[in-house]
């Protein structure tokens, strides 16, 4: 059965830093290019960022360029998003995701095979 589950959310005072996990399970994840996307209350999801099969990282959302950081674990099956230095607007439910593609768009792609369920940040003093 193919699943992701994102962990790690939560509340973090502006300024914090959060790690989001999302834990691979039912195919090979070498594979797959890694999307971690984020909707925010009363917006649209948007694709934040995508690490490749080969750890190259494409930013899709400048303010998150220099404090959001992706990584992959292939052989853990698991990825993981480093967020420091949070502010308020980074408050939203962050997913994780996963395409068939050994590299990532240039542009937001919206052809990702698997989603996972997501994980609440909330970033408020």
């Amino acid at each position: 059965q193919v699943q992701l589950v994102e962990s790690g959310g939560g509340l973090v005072q502006p300024g914090g830093s959060l790690k989001l996990s999302c834990a691979a399970s039912g195919f090979t994840l070498d594979y797959y290019a890694i999307g971690w996307f984020r909707q925010a209350p009363g917006k649209e999801r948007e694709g934040v960022l995508c690490i490749s099969s080969s750890d190259d990282s494409t930013y899709y959302v400048d303010s998150v360029k220099g404090r959001f950081t992706a990584s992959r674990d292939n052989a853990k099956k698991m990825a993981y998003l480093q967020m420091n230095s949070l502010q308020p607007e980074d408050t939203a439910v962050y997913y994780c995701a996963v395409q068939y593609a050994l590299y990532c768009s240039d542009h937001v792609s919206w052809g990702y095979n698997y989603w996972g369920q997501g994980t609440q940040v909330t970033v408020s003093s």
